[in-house]
């Protein structure tokens, strides 16, 4: 009798195992064709674009080729797939579970006012727990965030009051946001397509305040599965054009050169997915600080200069396009 338990138990094990695989397996072949069959436009559009810069753009190691995964420009890509981004997205990351692990990083985490930044299309809207005040929204794509926003106006009102939507480049925040601005911060799978993920992760810390929290919800190449990882890396341009996402960036070594204070990392999906709790480093907030004031005494050397006049000019009018533009997201 306990043998047969036993067996049967081993059985359903196995089977979890195998159809956890073939999910992860099934999911990653899916996301490296999708694209390219609902938005063929964009993905000729790329590859002009890469006959085109193949001369002008090359590799470190002295190579004339143009490749997608250093693309300065993939907010275009963004722009691009935006409309149809949810519903490629979606059964992917139902297969895979992940919005069982959005919901569990921002229902136990999140609190008080939180940024959330690469925050697309919304993916991350229904998660929030009641005890958030506020949260903003920001992209570098105004088209994705559209999309989010047409998901709030499902919202009642006393709900979507707490949301904002605002188009900002997540390693200049400095331009918005004072230093330890946001109790919580917010990125679910964004360190792929950023340029400069470190950056990133540093300027997250200079807005979190000392006791925040900086949650993170991120993929890359697994460091315990070697024939997952050659997947990734053979695909990697491809999903790159595709996408915009860079799929086989190497979080742990982001998350150590960015100074973070890990207080929880799980793995999931073969070590693909990483799941991280993180506390603002005081040693990376004081760098920023100094940094800042640096510029700011280049800013006000180069005031008394004679471009002054034009350079205020400039300001005053980018700040005002920015605001109308936020002002038409938040309608």
């Amino acid at each position: 009798m306990a043998s047969n338990l036993l067996l049967r138990r081993a059985a359903l094990a196995g089977t979890a195992a195998s159809a956890y695989a073939a999910a992860v397996y099934f999911t990653y072949q899916f996301m490296t064709v999708t694209v390219e069959n609902v938005a063929a436009a964009q993905t000729k559009a790329k590859a002009k674009a890469t006959s085109e810069l193949s001369t002008s753009h090359p590799s470190n190691d002295h190579c004339n080729c143009y490749t997608s995964i250093t693309d300065p420009k993939r907010t275009l890509t963004f722009q691009n797939i935006a409309q149809v981004y949810d519903d490629q997205i979606s059964r992917d990351e139902m297969v895979m579970g992940l919005p069982l692990l959005r919901r569990s990083l921002l229902y136990f985490n999140a609190t008080g006012d939180v940024l959330e930044v690469g925050a697309g299309t919304g993916r991350n809207l229904d998660y929030y727990p009641g005890c958030v005040h506020k949260v903003v929204l920001t992209d570098t794509s105004d088209q994705m965030l559209l999309q989010a926003r047409d998901k709030l106006k499902d919202y009642s009102t006393i709900n979507k009051a707490k949301f904002e939507l605002f188009v900002a480049d997540a390693q200049h925040i400095t331009e918005y946001y004072p230093e330890s601005s946001f109790d919580t911060v917010v990125d679910t799978f964004g360190l792929c397509s950023f340029d400069d993920p470190v950056a990133v992760l540093k300027e997250l810390q200079r807005v979190c305040k000392p006791n925040g929290k900086i949650l993170l919800l991120e993929h890359g190449r697994s460091k315990s599965w070697k024939g997952l990882t050659n997947y990734l890396d053979k695909n990697a341009e491809r999903h790159a054009t595709n996408w915009g996402c860079v799929w086989n960036r190497d979080l742990d070594g982001i998350l150590e050169e960015a100074g973070l204070e890990v207080e929880k990392l799980s793995a999931w999906h073969f070590g693909t997915t990483y799941y991280v709790v993180c506390k603002p480093s005081l040693k990376v907030k004081q760098e920023k600080k100094e940094v800042r004031k640096v510029s700011n005494g280049f800013e006000a050397n180069d005031a008394a200069g004679a471009g002054a006049g034009a350079a205020a000019s400039s300001n005053e009018k980018g700040g005002r396009l920015n605001t109308i533009w936020n002002t038409i997201l938040r309608r």
